[in-house]
């Protein structure tokens, strides 16, 4: 019996050894497909947000996982070919940034996990079934990115309340750029403020946009422009708002630390680490369509008061109060 039982301690414990030298080649490895148009320097806070969220849960690329990089950095004919290469390569889940780079990827691939951030009205947009139970091969993050707009034009209000036109800066290559639209018309009639829209469609429109603007008389503007536009292009458009003595607001924190006015959005840092959960879930089985889609839950107001200094601007105390972090 002492011999069964020793041999069958040694069976077992080879077997275990055997099961991790199989977890550990190479080809077992998780691979993660990363898509989106962001610029590498620019989105670097990002990216290394979701490493963060990815580490947190005992993922480290280069060892237990491998990334698969894919920045298209702007140039949008790349957009396609860098999604339909994730699907060939057959990586175990990919994370799409945007509305443009979430289907793209779903273009590419049907059975492979993908996990969105900035996802947009997904619903609406048909990329989900529904919130609570999306269906297909789709999970991850949901925004607000239309609703908070209306929001935005309130706080433009607030701090320069007699303000009666603002130019818009929008996309009409956004997926959203219709509801987007909407949601501001609604806001601008409710704040009796006339809006301006200018059309953006690559970083060369901004200094036509901000020429425009003036010529039509704007008193402030809203900046929603996608990011693989307006990323590489933050400190240009906030010295072009302070040239032009414009109160700009923007969505998210990073054109305001790179000299913008404020900003209002959800904490967009905070949404990658969130999207490392949906990763961690997928790779220990769980299947994309099976899992909620989350919308945010953190948002952030940000005020910059040496921008507002430059263009001679007094930001009320209790606009101040209710900012979440004031850049001096």
């Amino acid at each position: 019996m002492k011999r069964f039982v020793g041999l069958l301690t040694i069976f077992v414990t080879l077997a275990a050894c055997g099961d991790v030298a199989l977890a550990q080649q190479p080809g077992k490895v998780p691979r993660i497909g990363f898509l989106t148009g962001g610029s590498p320097t620019a989105d670097s806070a990002r990216h290394e947000a979701f490493r963060q969220g990815l580490r947190d849960l005992g993922y480290v690329e280069g060892k237990n996982i491998v990334m698969e990089w894919r920045l298209w950095d702007g140039k949008r004919d790349r957009q396609r070919a860098m999604a339909a290469e994730l699907a060939r390569l057959k990586v175990d889940v990919i994370v799409a940034v945007g509305s443009g780079d979430i289907r793209a990827s779903k273009e590419a691939t049907a059975t492979i996990p993908i996990v969105m951030i900035s996802g947009g009205d997904a619903v609406g947009s048909g990329l989900v079934a529904s919130l609570a139970r999306p269906g297909g091969n789709i999970t991850g993050l949901a925004t607000l990115r239309p609703e908070l707009s209306g929001k935005r034009l309130e706080l433009l209000k607030e701090i320069v309340p007699g303000i009666s036109r603002v130019a818009v800066l929008v996309s009409a290559m956004s997926s959203d750029h219709a509801q987007l639209l909407k949601e501001l018309d609604l806001a601008a009639g409710a704040f009796r403020v006339k809006l301006q829209s200018l059309d953006i469609q690559s970083p060369r429109d901004f200094d036509s946009a901000f020429r425009d603007a003036a010529k039509r008389r704007a008193e402030a503007v809203l900046v929603r422009v996608p990011g693989p536009i307006l990323s590489p292009q933050r400190t240009k458009v906030a010295q072009l708002a302070v040239k032009s003595r414009l109160p700009a607001i923007y969505e998210s924190a990073e054109e305001v630390e790179a000299g913008g006015l404020m900003s209002y959005g959800l904490n967009i840092n905070d949404s990658y680490r969130r999207a490392a959960t949906y990763v961690d879930k997928i790779l220990k089985g769980a299947k994309a369509g099976d899992l909620p889609v989350e919308r945010p839950t953190k948002f952030e107001f940000v005020i910059n008061l040496e921008a507002a200094k430059q263009i001679g601007l007094t930001i009320p105390p209790n606009v101040l109060a209710r900012a979440d972090r004031v850049i001096k």
